[in-house]
């Protein structure tokens, strides 16, 4: 594996982008991963059906900190028809890692819980 995406991964964790309850949403959602523990939360607020800000709140490991850093800020100006044809194949090759089997649920925490708030 590549260090300079294992690197990113962990600045993505360290300092998440889009970290944050929105003050005005249209929709949230939150999710737990039973597994491991992590805790999610996103916010979605809509402008022309389109994704016009995001933000999301919780806890968990390096993998789905950074996933939900990571789709967040890819997923602003889509619309609702673009993220919904968005897969977890989409999500794992957006990470750019090669991830585990027992990591791919924290991978794809954040896709589930962003596609519960549309």
């Amino acid at each position: 594996m590549d260090n300079l995406y294992i690197e990113e991964i962990l600045e993505h964790y360290r300092e998440p982008l889009n970290f944050g309850k929105l003050d005005k949403f249209d929709t949230s959602s939150r999710q737990l991963n039973p597994f491991c523990g992590d805790d999610m939360e996103i916010f979605v607020r809509f402008k022309n059906n389109a994704v016009e800000d995001i933000g999301f709140v919780g806890k968990g490991c390096a993998i789905s900190i950074a996933s939900a850093s990571i789709l967040t800020d890819y997923v602003k100006g889509k619309t609702k028809g673009e993220l919904t044809k968005f897969s977890e194949k989409d999500m794992l090759s957006l990470l750019g890692i090669e991830v585990s089997e027992t990591r791919k649920k924290c991978a794809l925490l954040a896709l589930a819980v962003l596609k519960d708030c549309f």
